[in-house]
């Protein structure tokens, strides 16, 4: 069944099934994982709040968070405190994540606002093992923090003690082990800065998306709806059972 749906390149659903849908995933979303958090903002949406696993205490949601993840690729949010003590996860407002996203605290990790972490991004502020005694735990923690709008490329490694300023772009596959300076773009194992972003040029980040989010569902739901005109039930069965050729 899986392979059927991922065949179908276009969407044969009814808009009132896709609605449906909808409101049931926003139903499991508040029900089973939004009270798994400590605190989360307004308007979070998620994907598929099963794939979402959370381990710990002290993990908090801003505004307008955006969750993307599936049954293969979960997102895991873990704070497992160093000696006895406290981990925290904080993350701001209009945050984006992507499937396969690791997040994991020994002491704490801050995300700031308007962050976009691709996919299978690990972000770490623990070796969790020791180099010498690796039956012991937490030998080298230190807090990681990304600033305002930072973006994460896909499959890229934040390790313990970074800081990574406002604006800056860490490419995909890169390994970070020292602070980035903001309004620059990192590549590499290690990490080096390979381009420098212009401060003075405009910056819209994903704020701008929010900015009238009444305004935005409504063109979401008026898209949704010419993009599925036409579309039956009937229609839909028969393409999820027996996919033709351009389904």
């Amino acid at each position: 069944m899986s392979e059927t749906w991922q065949t179908m390149r276009k969407d044969h659903r009814p808009y009132w099934l896709k609605s449906l849908q909808l409101r049931w995933r926003r139903w499991r979303t508040e029900r089973y994982l939004l009270p798994q958090f400590d605190a989360v903002g307004v308007e979070p949406e998620v994907m598929d709040p099963a794939s979402v696993h959370v381990f710990g205490a002290n993990i908090r949601l801003g505004n307008y968070p955006h969750l993307i993840s599936n049954t293969e690729k979960c997102i895991r949010f873990t704070t497992f405190g160093h000696k006895g003590g406290e981990a925290f996860i904080t993350i701001g407002h209009y945050v984006l994540i992507s499937p396969g996203v690791r997040i994991s605290a020994a002491h704490s990790i801050e995300i700031g606002d308007a962050c976009m972490l691709a996919a299978n991004v690990y972000i770490t502020d623990s070796d969790w093992h020791g180099v010498y005694n690796r039956t012991r735990p937490f030998r080298c923690t230190a807090p990681v923090r990304l600033g305002n709008n930072v973006w994460i490329g896909d499959s890229a490694t934040i390790c313990k003690g970074v800081s990574i300023g406002d604006h800056s772009v860490v490419g995909a596959g890169s390994i970070v082990t020292r602070d980035v300076p903001a309004n620059v773009v990192v590549a590499g194992n290690p990490a080096k800065p390979v381009k420098t972003i212009d401060p003075k040029r405009r910056m819209i980040t994903r704020e701008a998306l929010f900015t009238d989010a009444y305004r935005q569902t409504h063109n979401l739901k008026e898209l949704d709806k010419m993009l599925l005109q036409g579309n039956s039930l009937r229609g839909w069965l028969r393409a999820l059972l027996f996919p033709r050729r351009g389904d």
